[in-house]
């Protein structure tokens, strides 16, 4: 039980985020958001200089990371061919590695992550947004979602945004949650359910997105964007703040001073141990005196019967002056207990 209690103690008290290595990559974060036909500029500096390469990858929504471009840092940038035309790769300082896109189309609407590579190891920064609006917009549907969310450690999150839409595009509607600038992964995993209503031709779709996690903590505050892709359009919600407050402090202060009494009460069984044992190898070590006659001759009368004998020890010529020639010591023979 006293290991039980220490190790639930320890688990509560020890609940601290690990100290992880300082990111040497810093790039623009958040969504960024531009029209089409304009020219954007997404920042990354790279501060470890050990680092060998630099590149740049787009993840679009539910897809996997592509490479864009990969070079050392102070060497020429190969930019993959699919990029050539329109994306570029800038080094104002030593470091730096800004990607410029020019003439944006609404495919580049995408997330963009700026790396190193260091001995084998590819370190990412946090990932922007890059949102491209259209002039015009033909989806014609608007996303709500709750502004703000409060919670405490531990508990579970559940966001919900709807989306009502209807307009001449009828093509497929997709419902993403993003969290840009998050340590995981931007684009999370969520539950859809939408409406389909007979009438085809009004090209009505009403959906609602449902996002869950399951005991959250400081890490998990933030910003989330319930967002719905269609017709290669992207409409994003106003965004749901997530605020985050400790909970476990009160638990944390009972076990403390649990765990200050429990060990008092230990120090305390300790000295008593400490004294039994020292008064038992007194006796042993016959430095505590026997019983003299008369209190032996009390026990005789109790139900155990006592033999003892009775020795007449002579003395120095000293004590035969004072008067003390001899002196009886009781040595027990043997004790038998008329009780069975």
């Amino acid at each position: 039980m006293a290991l039980c209690f220490f190790l639930l103690l320890l688990s509560q008290i020890c609940q601290v985020p690990a100290v992880s290595k300082t990111s040497g990559v810093s790039q623009d974060s958040g969504i960024i958001t531009a029209n089409v036909g304009q020219d954007v500029t997404l920042k990354c500096i790279c501060y470890d200089y050990s680092a060998t390469y630099l590149s740049w990858y787009k993840q679009k929504m539910g897809g996997k990371p592509i490479i864009i471009s990969t070079g050392m840092q102070n060497a020429e940038v190969d930019i993959s061919p699919a990029y050539k035309e329109r994306f570029r790769i800038l080094k104002k300082e030593e470091g730096s590695n800004h990607l410029v896109i020019k003439d944006l189309f609404l495919s580049d609407s995408a997330t963009y992550y700026c790396g190193t590579l260091e001995f084998h190891t590819i370190e990412f920064g946090q990932g922007a947004f890059l949102h491209v609006k259209a002039s015009s917009s033909n989806i014609g549907a608007v996303v709500h979602q709750p502004a703000l969310e409060r919670l405490r450690t531990g508990d579970s999150l559940n966001l919900m945004c709807t989306i009502g839409s209807a307009g001449a595009c009828a093509g497929e509607k997709n419902l993403y949650w993003i969290r840009p600038g998050a340590a995981q992964p931007s684009i999370m995993h969520h539950k859809t359910i939408c409406d389909h209503p007979p009438d085809d031709e009004s090209h009505m779709k009403n959906c609602t997105s449902y996002l869950s996690l399951k005991t959250v903590s400081s890490p998990d505050a933030g910003v989330y964007y319930c967002a719905l892709a269609s017709c290669g359009e992207i409409v994003f919600g106003n965004g749901t703040r997530v605020e985050i407050a400790g909970g476990s402090f009160l638990l944390v202060y009972c076990l403390s001073a649990a765990l200050a009494v429990f060990i008092a009460v230990l120090l305390v069984l300790a000295f008593v141990a400490y004294k039994l044992k020292t008064k038992s190898c007194a006796v042993c070590k016959g430095t505590v005196s026997h019983l003299p006659c008369s209190e032996a001759s009390d026990v005789m009368n109790q139900d155990a019967d006592i033999y003892y004998a009775a020795l007449s020890l002579n003395r120095t010529s000293e004590r035969r002056r004072t008067g003390h020639t001899e002196e009886s010591v009781c040595v027990y023979a043997r004790v038998k207990s008329r009780k069975q």
